[in-house]
């Protein structure tokens, strides 16, 4: 009976410390958008709005400021409590001049592998991760980027996740976002390697470098629900997955970068140290 009432009492005190906010996304003609990135700022709480445009984020505050972002539209900062209805302006991308040269595509570089074998998935690992490719001189012989694969884990057919290209700041941090519509790919269910042509965004290596970046879109269509019962309280328990999963390789580095509340950071280290780093490949051709 005594543990009867400490789980009561700790659900009570877990539903008042977690809001639960719901709204919609829409554009300035009042149409939903869909896939929008939502983080709760400086916490590791976010989501992404369903094809509706509607979505639903648990924070414990409801005076939390949120963060709405997403390709083509400004971001937008405004309070939990103000979120019923999020209209998002259309940004004004300045295009870049792109010149497209013949390409011979008689040269193919694989670059990004890890002398390890896949280690592992992350049901509960990051949202939002990324892995950054430097540029070396002997990429000049092969500069445009044709695929990135990706080593992934779904329990769902067609899950959906978004992936960007992401030239690198003066802070070192992902700063522009080098394609000009939304990247979402589609995964099998399984373990599978996939490989995405990526030719007709005409991406060239960058000499400083490139982050890829993945985004876990937290929508219900990419939602599996497993119920399990705990042995010793004997109480069921429903877990919400969100699929698919991205496999890590484990790899020595210097440098590991962190998305956290709505922004990315830098954790600097004087040795080379073991990280997991997400299973992400590039094809370079000529």
């Amino acid at each position: 009976m005594k543990d009867k009432r400490l789980l009561l009492l700790l659900f009570l005190i877990t539903s008042s410390v977690f809001s639960q906010l719901k709204g919609i996304v829409v554009d300035e003609n009042n149409t939903p958008i869909p896939f929008v990135n939502i983080w709760v700022e400086g916490e590791n709480i976010g989501t992404s709005s369903e094809e509706s445009g509607e979505f639903i984020i648990h924070t414990n505050n409801e005076n939390s400021r949120l963060i709405f972002n997403v390709l083509g539209y400004e971001k937008k900062i405004i309070l939990g409590k103000d979120c019923k209805k999020v209209i998002l302006k259309e940004s004004s991308i300045e295009l870049k001049e792109v010149f497209i040269s013949k390409r011979l595509e008689t040269k193919q570089k694989t670059i990004g592998k890890s002398e390890n074998k896949i280690f592992e998935a992350f049901p509960n690992g990051p949202k939002v991760d990324c892995k950054f490719f430097p540029f070396l001189p002997e990429y000049k012989k092969t500069p445009y980027i044709k695929y990135v694969t990706l080593q992934t884990d779904s329990k769902i057919e067609d899950a959906s996740i978004r992936l960007h290209f992401y030239s690198v700041g003066s802070d070192g941090l992902p700063d522009e976002n080098l394609l000009k519509k939304e990247n979402i790919v589609y995964i099998k269910n399984g373990v599978f390697k996939h490989k995405f042509d990526v030719s007709n965004y005409h991406l060239v290596m960058p000499k400083n470098g490139l982050f890829v970046v993945f985004e876990k879109l937290m929508i219900e269509k990419n939602k599996l629900e497993v119920t399990s019962i705990d042995k010793n309280s004997n109480i069921s328990k429903t877990e919400r997955l969100y699929f698919p999963y991205v496999l890590y390789d484990y790899v020595q580095r210097r440098d590991k970068f962190i998305f956290f509340g709505g922004k990315w950071s830098k954790e600097e280290n004087e040795e080379k140290m073991k990280i997991y780093e997400p299973a992400i490949n590039l094809v370079l051709t000529n």
